[in-house]
């Protein structure tokens, strides 16, 4: 069950998908997903319901509005596609730390405004690119947002706008499913970021999947690897569930 909304925000209007349970009455805990740096598609509308199946309401919201409305990636084509990926990149640069925040504020407003959504803590999943951003999400609004779930570039020591440098005021759970042939995240970053996460006292699990390669679970992906995307369901319904 899903549904089409506009979200006001700062920079303009943001087009994102509500999914509820089939039958289910709410309001009912918010969680809010990200999609990877390929944007809106199939995919993450069939990862969003599976989400909402387990009994949530979820706000999937298009992080590329500024550019473009809905799906980004043509139809027939991939987001690593030589001729896609540089429109790809460009809308992402607009992504700066400053603009999510602006972004978190709209969403934020949104649940608290829509039925669907139940008052109290949220959860806020992020795959590859927005990984960070969920991270972030919970260090800026660390009253109600806990995080996981698969990130690239956690904590790169020369990035000065890593999420490894903001998670000292994170409260809520952390969850992070790494793949450990992912290069994007080699394992001095995961170390950087758990050592951040440890001395800053917060509640996280770092969980290695054997075997997977980066976009693990995204099935348009040529790394999908559909035993670490199935335990991926596992542990990100159980993050929920102990959580919100």
């Amino acid at each position: 069950m899903s549904r089409a909304i506009d979200i006001p925000a700062a920079d303009g209007t943001i087009d994102a998908h509500v999914f509820t349970p089939g039958g289910a009455d709410g309001p009912l805990p918010a969680v809010v997903l990200f999609t990877d740096i390929g944007g809106l598609r199939p995919c993450y509308h069939e990862k969003a319901q599976q989400i909402a199946d387990n009994g949530y309401a979820v706000l999937m919201p298009n992080v590329y509005y500024r550019n473009a409305s809905g799906p980004v990636v043509p139809e027939g084509k991939s987001f690593r596609d030589p001729d896609v990926r540089p429109t790809l990149f460009e809308y992402a640069g607009h992504l700066t730390p400053e603009a999510q925040s602006r972004d978190f504020a709209a969403l934020l407003d949104c649940i608290d405004g829509e039925a669907e959504f139940a008052d109290g803590k949220l959860g806020v999943v992020g795959y590859c690119m927005t990984g960070a951003f969920a991270l972030r999400m919970a260090a800026e609004h660390p009253d109600r947002v806990a995080a996981g779930f698969h990130s690239a570039r956690l904590a790169d020591a020369d990035d000065p706008y890593s999420p490894v440098h903001v998670v000292g005021t994170v409260e809520g759970r952390v969850y992070l499913g790494h793949a450990d042939k992912d290069e994007l995240l080699p394992p001095e970053q995961i170390a950087r970021m758990d050592e951040a996460l440890a001395k800053a006292g917060v509640h996280f699990t770092t969980e290695l999947y054997k075997g997977a390669a980066h976009g693990f679970t995204a099935k348009d992906a040529p790394a999908y690897d559909a035993t670490a995307d199935a335990l991926h369901h596992k542990r990100l319904a159980m993050f929920l569930e102990e959580t919100l």
